[in-house]
């Protein structure tokens, strides 16, 4: 892994951007060296024991292209901007979201979920003629009970959940 600059570091990744056809991993992490405390600087200000960390940005195209740079803290807005408008300039190629499809799976949904809290009127006679149509009705009375009683412990566990959490 080849250690460049900050601006040689944005160079090499739009070469990189331009040259490759496949995948590139972007990796960002605090740097922290080895056997020192990793104490953050407080909120309220106080500078006790408390010490900046640089960013670590890694590249990698997987094959031959691998770099990577230390941003310092406080030049890190200024580093963000540059890659950031660098980001948005080579991701031109990506494939835009399908709305139309999300769209349907939400009307889809809308439409189960309004399925499944309208009552089924159970109103055939029990024998002679209309008799299957009153075991459908009632199958769906039942079929409908149970998705219900399935939301409700869906909704208890996702607030336990979030009680937990």
């Amino acid at each position: 892994m080849q250690l460049v600059d900050n601006n040689t570091f944005l160079e090499q990744l739009t070469v990189l951007f331009e040259s490759t056809k496949g995948s590139i991993w972007l990796t960002h992490k605090r740097l922290t060296y080895d056997g020192e405390d990793a104490t953050m600087k407080h909120e309220n200000g106080s500078s006790e024991d408390s010490r900046e960390y640089p960013c670590l940005l890694r590249v990698t195209d997987g094959e031959k292209a691998k770099f990577s740079t230390h941003v310092e803290a406080g030049q890190l807005d200024k580093f963000h901007a540059a890659y950031g408008s660098l980001l948005k300039a080579s991701m031109t190629t990506l494939r835009k979201r399908d709305k139309k499809r999300e769209k349907q799976r939400a009307e889809q949904a809308a439409r189960r979920k309004k399925k499944m809290t309208e009552p089924v009127a159970v109103d055939a006679p029990k024998r002679g003629n209309g008799r299957r149509r009153r075991q459908r009705q009632v199958k769906a009375v039942l079929k409908q009970q149970g998705s219900q009683k399935k939301l409700k412990e869906r909704e208890e566990a996702r607030i336990k959940a979030e009680v937990v959490i």
